[in-house]
């Protein structure tokens, strides 16, 4: 079994505006771009050189069924058509089937039982890795769930994430659920606020080196602060933010050393 399974491993956002969303990010992360290989239009987010994301088109049939602008994170497997099959024994549905990836590798596209949406990745040969711990990078997966049980039921036996602490949030949101396979915490999971509609969602949380000054990025690039800045245990500070697109993706700063 690979050091990648149950390991978050790529992140994509699709988007109406492919060139703005670019400039948007590139301005705030410090992104830079290039061309993948492929039939289809395709690019990549760099850090520092590093392909750590994709960037493309929302395909027409997402459109249509009224699919906004999103952000799409993918977990590796050692054995994607296994996964699949395991999750919709556990109730999850199939998005998008395994397919092969040029130059590669298979992905698809899983529902969990309460509809939140989440990649699967196999590599096609193992990648060079490199540190992802310092700004620019995904630092954070956080999971809302409309079935806070069964979403962690279902992750838990499909990928072995476990339980690695927990924070009492209080009434309306109940116990903040940090979770993990090995390592640091890759992640936590909470019940969905009731004011905040639609299905079971993935947000992700980029690392930056200063706050205030991305905050002022965001909104000047015309994105929206939806909540924050604030102090979470620990002493760091998050915010949720949108993109001009609607897209929701969040920050993350570590406290000062």
């Amino acid at each position: 079994m690979s050091n990648a399974h149950g390991q978050f491993v790529w992140y994509e956002l699709m988007t109406t505006d492919p060139k703005g969303a670019f400039a948007f990010y590139s301005e705030i992360m410090g992104w830079g771009i290039e061309d993948a290989p492929g039939p289809m239009p395709y690019q990549m987010f760099t850090n520092q050189g590093n392909p750590m994301a994709g960037l493309m088109e929302l395909p027409a049939e997402l459109k249509q069924n009224n699919v906004p602008p999103h952000w799409l994170g993918y977990v590796g497997t050692d054995d994607i058509d296994a996964s699949m099959a395991k999750a919709q024994e556990l109730g999850g549905k199939a998005l998008v089937p395994p397919m092969e990836v040029p130059g590669g590798g298979k992905f698809s596209v899983l529902a969990d039982p309460t509809g939140g949406a989440l990649g699967l990745f196999q590599e096609g040969e193992s990648r060079a890795d490199f540190d992802k711990s310092g700004p620019g990078y995904v630092s954070w997966n956080e999971f809302m769930s409309l079935d806070f049980e069964t979403t962690n039921g279902f992750y838990e036996t499909l990928f072995g994430w476990s339980k690695v602490d927990e924070v009492d949030m209080g009434e309306e949101f109940g116990m903040y659920r940090m979770f993990g396979k090995s390592g640091p915490p890759l992640g936590g999971m909470m019940k969905k606020p009731a004011q905040v509609p639609g299905p079971s969602v993935w947000l992700y949380y980029v690392k930056v080196a200063n706050m205030e000054t991305a905050l002022e990025q965001v909104k000047a690039k015309g994105g929206m602060v939806m909540n924050g800045p604030m102090e979470v245990p620990g002493g760091d500070h998050v915010a949720q933010c949108l993109d001009p697109q609607g897209a929701a993706f969040a920050l993350h700063c570590a406290k000062e050393s």
